[in-house]
């Protein structure tokens, strides 16, 4: 790994190379727009985005939060060239600095069940199966006139 690739805090700015390196890392779902997802997280109270740049490009990303007990992981994403080189390690150590910081005692995060590589990638990283389902449901936001 090169240790030069350091984690930096994401700004308004990195909004569109973050969205693209999700798209490609195939995150993102037609459900979700993640322009607003990465606006959310930087300008929220209790989240932010990380990246790694290499040779001024962003390569790796993670959004971090917490609702003031568990901390959150989305959008762990490196670019295909990078892959296997220590980045998301890197992202995830960071994570876990940023939630501890701010008094956070779990973290978690969400993988798709047939994205199995990950699994145990996150397995390796002593993540385990909590075993426990999750459930969605869209909130449509409401127009005010």
């Amino acid at each position: 790994m090169d240790e030069a690739l350091v984690v930096e805090t994401l700004h308004e700015q990195d909004s569109a190379a973050c969205v693209e390196l999700w798209h490609e890392a195939g995150l993102t779902r037609p459900w979700n727009d993640p322009q607003a997802d990465f606006a959310r997280a930087i300008n929220g109270p209790s989240s932010t985005m990380l990246g790694i740049r290499a040779e001024g490009t962003l390569v790796a990303s993670v959004m971090v939060g917490h609702d003031g007990h568990r901390g959150w992981l989305y959008y762990v994403a490196v670019t295909a060239s990078k892959r296997r080189r220590g980045l998301a390690t890197k992202l995830i150590d960071a994570s876990t600095t940023w939630l501890r910081e701010r008094g956070i005692p779990k973290m978690q995060l969400m993988v798709r069940s047939d994205n199995t590589d990950v699994l145990h990638f996150y397995d390796y990283l002593g993540f385990s199966d909590d075993e426990v389902v999750v459930r969605s449901k869209v909130i449509e936001p409401t127009s005010r006139d």
